[in-house]
């Protein structure tokens, strides 16, 4: 049986590799990839995620190949990332409580969210968020997206986060708990010492927002709680961890080796990883 992975991205610049390690490995295995954008704009990958001679500042070195920047540029300027879904058009929006008629207006939005999560989850196997600096301005608080995260992890499919991606997660919360969906979870992503001081920049946009807003860490460190962990594995080549529904990836050279813990979970039932 083929299975179906749904990959969302961001509008305001993913990157490349972090696409590409997921594209190659989910499709040598024979799965439908769909694509998804906040709003049904084509994404568009991060300048220097396609530039081999890009310098990476916490790092010191490149972390581009010209062999990845090659296979990067190739699925950016292919039509596959044409028409992507809108997120914006199948999920509802949340009505403000300042509404006129709040009450009726909540018991419409979760009628509307309920059928709308439960067709996109029946249609997918599994969930793939796409990092880079893109998704700290339109993926990691959207709560259209947030819905789509808790319907995967309730119906017990995979969910997959790169990078910044890994913020959704910690922002994905039941509103009458507060809980993010990480408590009591191992998980990896940015550390501090992987941040950058200077030069966030996003697709589209002429700003640099110096470093990130947020230090990723942090945010993991307090959403996972008392019973889970943050997991930096700082100084070390790779850091992809598996505590299901979870799989989560710290960096640009993680990509292909989460991807095919994604595919070890969902064909092996692999379940834990790293931890």
């Amino acid at each position: 049986m083929s299975r179906s992975v749904l990959i969302v991205l961001s509008e305001f610049g993913y990157w490349g590799e972090e696409l590409v390690g997921p594209v190659e490995v989910l499709e040598a295995q024979g799965y439908r990839l769909t694509y998804m954008t906040p709003n049904g704009r084509r994404p568009v990958a991060l300048p220097p995620s396609l530039d081999p001679d890009y310098i990476d500042p916490p790092l010191g070195r490149s972390v581009t190949t010209r062999d990845m920047a090659r296979r990067a540029a190739d699925i950016d300027s292919s039509s596959r990332l044409d028409n992507p879904l809108s997120l914006s058009d199948l999920i509802p929006e949340r009505p403000y409580y300042s509404s006129l008629n709040h009450l009726r207006e909540l018991e419409e939005y979760h009628r509307r969210l309920a059928s709308a999560t439960e067709d996109l989850v029946a249609s997918f196997d599994a969930l793939v968020l796409v990092g880079g600096s893109g998704p700290i301005v339109d993926l990691a608080n959207n709560e259209r997206l947030h819905e789509v995260v808790l319907a995967f992890a309730a119906a017990d499919k995979p969910i997959l986060a790169e990078c910044y991606g890994v913020a959704v997660l910690a922002f994905a919360r039941n509103l009458e708990t507060r809980e993010s969906i990480l408590w009591g979870k191992r998980v990896t992503g940015h550390p501090k010492e992987y941040d950058y001081k200077d030069g966030t920049g996003f697709v589209g946009v002429d700003f640099n927002m110096g470093p990130p807003p947020y230090p990723l860490e942090y945010i993991l460190r307090d959403a996972t709680g008392p019973d889970g962990a943050f997991i930096g594995n700082v100084g070390r080549e790779l850091s992809a961890l598996v505590d299901y529904p979870f799989i989560t990836a710290r960096s640009t050279p993680d990509a292909t080796l989460s991807a095919e813990l994604l595919v070890r979970v969902l064909e092996e039932g692999l379940r834990r990883y790293g931890w």
